[in-house]
């Protein structure tokens, strides 16, 4: 069973940083998964910040483009944050699935990262507030 765990979340001042990172349990092989970041406020729908996939392709949702950073290493993924606003004040997510599992739905990545019911496995979230 695979699990993801986040941490990294806090307060911070208009205008600064935080850095996430998210970390599976029960496998390794996180460069193996396409992934993403996600966010969430109440009353709205999970939108997707970032996703990067099994090759480094990365992708960005327009009001974050240019602040925010998705990366992994070997064992873990990670979203830097800078210049943050009160508005991407949220509960931030990370999700992540096997490769196979949109290729045999027919999507690829570039189409599909911002899709949450496309990702298998997520985290508990960590809440940023601006």
């Amino acid at each position: 069973q695979v699990q993801l765990v986040e941490s990294g979340g806090g307060s911070v001042q208009a205008g600064g940083s935080l850095k996430f990172s998210c970390v599976g349990s029960g496998y390794t092989y996180i460069l193996e998964k396409c992934m993403g970041w996600f966010r969430q406020t109440p009353g709205k729908e999970r939108e997707g910040v970032a996703g990067i996939d099994s090759d480094g392709e990365t992708r960005y949702v327009a009001s974050v483009e240019g602040r925010f950073t998705i990366s992994r290493d070997s064992t873990k993924m990670y979203l830097q944050m800078d210049s943050l606003k009160p508005e991407d004040s949220a509960m931030y997510y990370c999700a992540a699935v096997e490769p196979m599992t949109w290729t045999l739905r027919g999507i690829d990545f570039a189409g599909s990262w911002r899709r949450k019911e496309e990702y298998s496995y997520w985290g508990q979230g960590t809440q940023v507030t601006v």
